[in-house]
Formats: structure tokens, sequence, C-alpha cells
């Protein structure tokens, strides 16, 4: 019987919890979490059987290990895992911190260390991204997502939730949420331009409102080279690398707004499409039939009434599903610590001027 352990039982180690009790109903479950109230909830609420550390989880059977406390703890928590044999699956990471240290002791140990990306797993996207590549040719998108920070955790202060330390703020768990998928679908960001601002009375100590425009390199241009792919030279201009073909896009990322927002529009001369982030959401115009219609891609979909309507669910089930896939049948995931390094990499150029916003 297959045994794994849950290392932090608040948000979002409860919703892994309650995934993996739903779609794994043999999985004998344990968790670990410094706070009394979270193991009582989990305990009751999904017969987790809680451990005081991982080594205890270790000698009762446990093969897996999902990390889902606050970022700036990953890293150290991810390497006493793959320490102890544990196959590891990580929330988004947001900072950087041990990634290569990490990718050498998966390596040594063989065991696999994935990393969650969760929009790269909802039926959206796998749709826009399919569009974009059959469409070809050059892009233009315009990107706005954000929702009211106070809303994030309405059970408890955002000024107890990692999302209000300037390191791992709200802002930038939105791009590294969002930036995934955003290159894995319109290719690699090769230039940027940022202006931040601090609009809200919200006591930050970092910009809560980001305006970028980024370009991209388009995913499969003959004659581009991997240098020119991966090319950082003139980070504050907009020229591009010499010789590519880019898209751009004009996004906005934010914890300003008070209705949570997700609004995709993706231009061409053979292509509009626009997304509002909902499973239901998605529409594309016919220049023949001069008519936009959705595009329905779900039968059924799971939401939970304590989020925004454009959280679904199953995407979160599906990353789940991966990681049991590269775990037991060596499948690789769609998403990596390699590709996600590239990410955090560009996201700590965008914030390189972050004490200088208006």
């Amino acid at each position: 019987m297959k045994k794994v352990v849950v290392i932090g039982l608040g948000s979002m180690g409860k919703r892994r919890v309650r995934l993996l009790r739903k779609n794994y109903p043999d999985l004998v479950i344990y968790g670990i979490d410094a706070r009394e109230n979270r193991q009582e909830e989990a305990h009751r609420l999904y017969s987790v059987e809680i451990c005081r550390d991982i080594d205890e989880a270790k000698e009762l059977g446990a093969t897996c290990a999902f990390v889902s406390t606050s970022p700036l703890a990953h890293a150290t928590i991810i390497k006493n895992c793959l320490e102890r044999g544990f196959h590891v699956f990580t929330e988004l990471n947001v900072v950087s911190d041990g990634y290569t240290e990490n990718q050498i002791l998966a390596r040594r140990m063989e065991r696999v260390l994935f990393l969650s990306s969760t929009f790269l797993y909802r039926s959206e996207i796998k749709y826009i991204k399919q569009r974009v590549a059959e469409t070809g040719g050059k892009f233009v998108y315009f990107y706005h997502v954000g929702q009211w920070l106070p809303d994030w955790h309405p059970w408890e202060s955002y000024k107890d939730f990692f999302v209000f330390d300037k390191r791992t703020n709200g802002v930038r768990e939105i791009m590294v949420r969002e930036l995934p998928w955003l290159t894995e679908t319109f290719g690699d960001i090769t230039d940027w331009h940022i202006e931040m601002s601090k609009i809200s009375s919200l006591g930050l100590d970092y910009p809560d409102v980001y305006c970028m425009i980024l370009n991209h390199h388009n995913k499969g241009v003959s004659g581009a080279t991997e240098e020119d792919m991966h090319s950082t030279e003139g980070t504050q201009g907009l020229h591009g690398a010499q010789g590519v073909e880019t898209t751009r896009g004009v996004v906005l990322m934010d914890v300003v707004v008070r209705k949570s927002s997700i609004n995709l529009e993706v231009i061409s001369e053979n292509l509009y499409l626009t997304w509002d982030g909902t499973p239901t959401g998605v529409k594309e115009y016919n220049p023949e039939t001069k008519e936009e219609k959705a595009v329905y891609l779900y039968d059924s979909f799971e939401h939970n009434e304590n989020y925004a309507k454009n959280i679904v669910e199953d995407a979160y089930g599906n990353e789940i599903k991966a990681f049991f896939d590269q775990v037991e049948h060596g499948i690789e995931p769609v998403y990596n610590f390699a590709k996600d390094q590239h990410v955090l990499d560009i996201m700590d150029g965008l914030e390189a001027g972050l004490a200088n916003y208006a």
C-alpha cells in the first residue's frame, strides 16, 4: 500500500490531502505541521495520521513527500526529504534557494524531484498553447491577473501569510504561477520593460502593481540559435535578440483589484482568442462567420467555494497524477526545476529595480 507524507497542513497542504484522499482512497496519508489546530483539522476531516517529523514518516513506510509549507522553508525541507530517500513533490518555490544543490542530490539519490506548475495542467492553458502553436506567426497579447491581497486567505490576516514578505511577495507569487505557462506558450522571454507602483493602503514594503512589456522568442522559428533564445542582452530595452521573431505581451499583475481577475487577449492576423480565467471562459473568434464562440473543454470540473471562481481543483489533481506517473513509470513532466530556474532568473531581473518605484 502506497504511503505519503504531506508537510505543511495549511491551505495548500489541505488541498493536496483532500485530492489525495479523493483520487487515491487506499493511500495512507501522514501529515506534519507545527500548529496543533492544523494537525487536529487534518486528522478530523481527512483521517490524516500526524507525525512528529519526517524521520517518523520514513519509519512508518512513507516513500513520497508533498512539501506544502511557506516557500522560504522549501529548500531545507526538500534537502532533508531527499537525503532520507523520499520522492518529493513541492509547491511553487517563489525563490531559487537550493535549486542546483537539490537537483544534484535528487539525481544522486535516484529520486524524483517534482515541481508544481498548476496552470500547465489546466485544459484552458493546454488549448491556448495548442492554438498558438497551430496558428504560428507573430502574436501580441494582453494579460491582466490580480486579486485583492486580503481575499487570498480570508480566514487569516495577509500579514501572517508569506505573501506579506517582500522576498516572497504577492505579486511575485502571481508571477511564478503565470510566467511558466506564458513562456511555454509564447517562448522564452528575451527582453522586458517593467514599471512598478504602490497604490494601495495595505502597508506593504513592496510594489503592489507590476506593469510589464515582455518579448518572447517564438517557438519553432527557423534560424534562431540556442544563444538567441536565451539572450538577455539589453534587458531594459525592447529590441529583442537580433534576427529572432518575437511575440510581445503587455502584462499587468497586481494584488489590488477588488474583483479576482484573469483576462487574456491573444491577437494575430489569423487568431483572436480570449480567456476570463474560468473553466468555461475561453472564446475564439471566427473571421469567416464573424462570430465569437465559447470553447468547451470540460465535461465537468471541480471548484472549491473557498476560492475565487477562476480556481478549479482539476489541475491540482492532474499534477499529482503526473508526479505519481513520474515516480512509478518514469514519465517526464511538462515542467521541471531547470525550466523554473530560467523563469526565476527572469523574475529576479524584472524585480532588480524593486527599490526604485513610484
